[in-house]
């Protein structure tokens, strides 16, 4: 079992970053991604597995003026 921003979420084994966006319907094209209060590098997203009983915090950026 993982944590999503506050929500419990089946952990799957070898799940990335980005199948974890998709699964959980986060499409915004600029988020902040931290797993156990590391920042994970957008251009990991593809690579970096999920621990389980990770907690993971999914940020997206609004931007304006």
């Amino acid at each position: 079992m993982i944590e999503v921003n506050g929500k419990k979420v089946d952990w799957v084994e070898n799940e990335t970053v980005s199948q974890l966006l998709k699964r959980v319907r986060y499409i915004f094209p600029l988020v902040v991604v931290k797993i156990n209060d590391k920042v994970i590098l957008k251009k990991d997203f593809s690579t970096y597995s999920i621990p389980d009983n990770s907690k993971i915090a999914v940020i997206h950026m609004i931007s304006g003026g």
